[in-house]
């Protein structure tokens, strides 16, 4: 047992260093593996210290749920595939959220009548709300990535009011525990509001703004951990906590620069709601949707000097990153330049289309973000879009009217020749047509993006 505080300390310091160590590499996929093994590090002496600390009891509860988490953990880390991942981050994350509001009831059911100081109160609130908000709100979010429901947005009349009288009654009752209030079933009362809450928090919020509400939601947890952290009186559990609430916010404020909305339009505009003709191609100027066939496709990639590949969330669920690797490599193979155009938020999750190539083991250098590769589109001669909508619509630069406008979008429409590989010409997460499948210079493959990638490479090897 460690009884000596220095010593302590300095096994926390250890911790809390290579947490802000791995948020570093973790900034880049190509050190993002070590960033894991580093965290995971930290982590393990962090665990290991606070186990060895004097007063330490209940070994068998403790052994049982470290066999119960690893166990958990191990299978999910092993078995989860890598287009589930958004899901799986939601559900760990909301996990971490619900544990930092049940040791803030327990904390506040063994403490004596009357002997919680003021700032543990204040904590036990903060950690039982934040906490409570963010484990009902990422079951949601965990639901709408998985299907379970439906990923647009669910709204109904007078629901920003109603979710405000949620909040507010909430917020009295954190009020009145603090001010004194000494009953167990008034904080009951809270986490069952702030539960609910949650819940109706992400309902109105559709898939094409997952990205974002993962990231809050994962700062809403860092913040339940850090105030779980004054409760507890545990220095490596309030930095942690605000490291990963401080890393989450930054992100989330990236994420919704990247679509130039604000984060209160993500949270309160239900965006993503299926517009008026939203599903048909627009004919009205004379414009149609050019379809096309995987030998024509390979006839143009093959006789092209550059080859740019936009995957989205299509390609995610075709599970088709190994197939697009391959059929890289075969362009290459032709003497032919080929890049990955990455938008921040294509996908699910932020990050999503870099773990999913990289899982494919396609080379770090060839994953490039959109500021850099934009200026690449109009000295390209042919872009090939897979799976994604939203993020290469034109109407983000030329339509004051689209819920888009403004939003950075990758510019494929400058490349020489478009291909859009989609199953149908529904909308995309905006609800909105896209005006580049109507272009001039563009064609569709349609088809599930794994089949016909096959047939791709199929053809590519016979021209």
């Amino acid at each position: 047992m460690i009884s000596d505080p220095d010593v302590v300390g300095l096994l926390y310091l250890v911790a809390i260093v290579c947490f802000v160590v791995s948020l570093r590499f973790l900034s880049s996929p190509k050190h993002a593996r070590r960033g894991n093994w580093v965290g995971g590090l930290g982590m393990v002496i962090a665990i290991a210290t606070t186990l060895a600390l004097d007063g330490i009891s209940n070994w068998g509860l403790i052994a049982a749920g470290g066999v119960i988490g690893a166990i958990v953990g191990v299978v999910g880390a092993r078995t989860v595939k890598m287009t589930a991942m958004p899901q799986m981050v939601a559900l760990f994350n909301g996990v971490g959220g619900g544990a930092a509001a049940l040791i803030a009831l327990s904390e506040f059911h063994v403490a004596v009548e009357g002997s919680l100081a003021g700032d543990e109160i204040v904590s036990i609130v903060l950690s039982a709300l934040i906490g409570s908000i963010s484990f009902s709100g990422s079951l949601v979010a965990f639901a709408k990535l998985q299907e379970l429901m439906s990923g647009r947005p669910i709204v109904f009349s007078g629901q920003n009011l109603f979710n405000s009288a949620i909040l507010l009654g909430a917020a009295a009752l954190g009020v009145a525990l603090v001010a004194g209030v000494d009953t167990e079933w008034a904080l009951i009362a809270l986490i069952a509001l702030a539960l609910l809450f949650g819940v109706m928090f992400v309902l109105p919020i559709g898939g094409a703004d997952m990205p974002v509400v993962i990231s809050l939601l994962n700062a809403f947890t860092g913040l339940a951990a850090s105030a779980t952290g004054f409760v507890l009186d545990s220095t490596v559990l309030i930095v942690a906590g605000a490291l990963v609430g401080a890393a989450g916010t930054l992100l989330t404020l990236l994420m919704a620069k990247a679509m130039n909305r604000s984060v209160a339009n993500v949270v309160f505009g239900a965006f993503g709601q299926v517009q008026a003709g939203a599903g048909a191609a627009r004919v009205d100027d004379g414009r149609t949707v050019r379809a096309t066939t995987p030998e024509d496709v390979a006839v143009q990639l093959s006789f092209a000097r550059k080859v740019i590949i936009v995957p989205g969330y299509g390609l995610a669920v075709a599970q088709a990153q190994h197939d697009v690797r391959q059929l890289a490599e075969l362009l290459e193979e032709k003497g032919i330049d080929v890049a990955y155009a990455i938008h921040p938020v294509a996908g699910r999750m932020p990050g999503h289309m870099n773990v999913l190539l990289a899982e494919a083991n396609v080379p770090y250098d060839q994953l490039k973000e959109m500021d850099e590769i934009n200026p690449e589109f109009p000295q390209t001669d042919v872009a090939l879009v897979i799976g994604a909508n939203d993020v290469v619509n034109p109407a983000a630069r030329s339509d004051p009217a689209s819920p888009i406008y403004g939003m950075p979008i990758l510019d494929v429409d400058k490349s020489a020749s478009v291909i859009v590989m989609k199953r149908s010409m529904a909308p995309g997460f905006a609800g909105i047509d896209n005006e580049l499948f109507l272009d001039p210079t563009t064609t569709m493959l349609f088809g599930n993006a794994k089949d016909s990638i096959v047939k791709l490479i199929a053809a590519v090897k016979a021209t």
